[in-house]
């Protein structure tokens, strides 16, 4: 394996493709390497070398022939709930660990088509439930950065074998900040579009008004790339938007500082963050405004009640979701005296602790005379977010802010607190029930002890503005200059 081609960004080793200087074949045996390599860091549920030489091969020939795609030869990593055919997709679950699709997700679809290469399907917290990477039923993944810590969730592989070099860009989802916080925890750009931007035909669903997929990549090129290919309206999902897919790569570069205004919202500068992230993400604005851009401190009184609020809806659409899950049909099935007792003992030994605390929160909130009281409220303080975040936009061109309150945390801190791991997401999720397009882009680092770790700045827009966002960590990756994560050999 050569370090100078896994390390490589997205958008150079698809240059090098293009003047043959390096063949897909290689640069895939490289990853392959690579993702072997760092195999203690538990990035992988399977490795698909077969498959990928496969798609290299037919990488080649394209090149060969001069109608190669837009990402031909490219090794990318797919979070387990996107559905692969032929491959098995798990969503981490011992509930599906026998599962192999017979169709293709949207989303993996058009990268096959666009020449990608499949490197294998990536860990994340098990139905992705979860914002730390450890409620995986295969085992929790680790931080490249530091492998005695969490690498956020619930998208932990794909965020994590980015920052670790082990494939180019990731397939993620985020249902609350599952795209986001694991950027941030990684040292990553992760990107979260619009509610409705990126199909979720093929999508093992959590919460299905709240899912969108999205990408991680290791700089903003590389995510306008991957973003692009993926995006666009699919009959098969009467949730995706008939909207063209703006030329984002083509709008690169194209940001405009001078007047500029960015809102900085004083509910997500409280007294928990943090405050070397809080000095990091305050130094970057900074920056912006030396650059003639206007800070504007703005308000969104209901973010407090956010994380409650989802915490009702979230669930409730999960409790529902997973009822098809009954080892009937699919999925593991453990035989009981009669129907009701196999249900319960398929489900008794196929989901892991965060799930079913899960769906008996969402079974509650749904239940007779509870109903009005907890979904319809959760909903109405939804609806109220979701105007604030209007009004806001009124005023100011994007918000800044934190994307995480603390930094990567060990394993295991937060397993018996499963509130205080909600409030991970503090930042996140008002975004997400808004249905705003949200990214994180690597701010600066913090030190514990010995120990580097990565600060993400979180960039929320107006629907459909995902270009703007793309546009301005592009510009903030100018003006931070070049950031890198850690290539260590565990």
């Amino acid at each position: 394996m050569s370090r100078a081609i896994v390390t490589l960004s997205a958008t150079q080793a698809l240059s090098k493709l293009r003047s043959k200087e390096i063949s897909a074949t290689e640069l895939t045996k490289a990853v392959l390497e690579r993702a072997k390599q760092v195999q203690v860091l538990n990035l992988f549920l399977e490795i698909t070398e077969a498959k990928a030489l496969e798609q290299a091969a037919a990488a080649d020939a394209a090149y060969a022939a001069g109608n190669a795609g837009t990402l031909a030869g490219l090794p990318l990593g797919i979070k387990d709930l996107f559905c692969t055919a032929g491959i098995k997709t798990t969503a981490a679950s011992k509930m599906l660990a026998p599962f192999v699709p017979a169709y293709e997700s949207t989303v993996t679809a058009k990268l096959w088509a666009a020449g990608a290469v499949n490197v294998g399907k990536l860990n994340m917290d098990e139905f992705a439930m979860g914002g730390s990477g450890e409620n995986s039923a295969f085992g929790p993944t680790r931080n490249p950065w530091d492998a005695s810590r969490v690498p956020g969730g619930s998208s932990s592989g794909s965020a994590a074998a980015v920052a670790a070099y082990a494939c180019f860009g990731a397939t993620g989802s985020d249902t609350g900040g599952s795209i986001r916080q694991p950027a941030s925890f990684t040292g990553t750009v992760g990107i979260k579009p619009t509610y409705g931007r990126c199909s979720r035909f093929g999508m093992v669903a959590f919460a299905s008004s709240l899912d969108q997929a999205g990408v991680f990549a290791r700089t903003t090129a590389d995510a306008a790339l991957l973003l692009q290919t993926i995006a666009g309206h699919d009959p098969n999902d009467s949730t995706s938007a008939p909207l063209a897919v703006p030329n984002w790569v083509g709008e690169l570069g194209q940001a405009n500082l001078k007047g500029l205004k960015i809102g900085l919202p004083k509910e997500y500068f409280i007294d928990a963050l943090n405050p070397v992230i809080k000095d990091a993400v305050m130094a970057a604005a900074k920056r912006f405004a030396a650059e003639g851009a206007e800070l504007v401190d703005v308000s969104l009184p209901s973010t407090p009640y956010a994380v409650a609020a989802y915490y009702i809806v979230a669930p409730a659409e999960a409790a529902s979701n997973l009822a098809r899950y009954d080892g009937m049909r699919y999925g593991l099935r453990v035989e009981g005296n009669g129907l009701i007792e196999t249900y319960i003992n398929s489900r008794t030994a196929g989901f892991g602790d965060e799930v079913k605390r899960r769906i008996m929160v969402g079974n509650y909130a749904l239940s007779s005379g509870y109903y009005d009281a907890y979904y319809t409220k959760a909903m109405q303080v939804r609806t109220l977010i979701a105007n604030e975040f209007d009004a806001v936009f009124k005023q100011v061109d994007v918000l800044f802010c934190p994307t995480a309150p603390s930094l990567p945390f060990k394993i295991g801190a937060k397993a018996n607190d499963p509130v205080s791991l909600y409030l991970e997401d503090a930042f996140t999720i008002p975004a997400s029930m808004a249905g705003l397009p949200g990214l994180s882009v690597p701010c600066g680092t913090a030190h514990e002890g010995d120990v580097t770790l990565p600060i993400g700045l979180q960039m929320i827009g107006p629907r459909w503005q995902e270009g703007r966002l793309l546009q301005l960590a592009q510009a903030w990756e100018q003006l931070r200059g070049t950031f890198t994560t850690p290539f260590k050999i565990y």
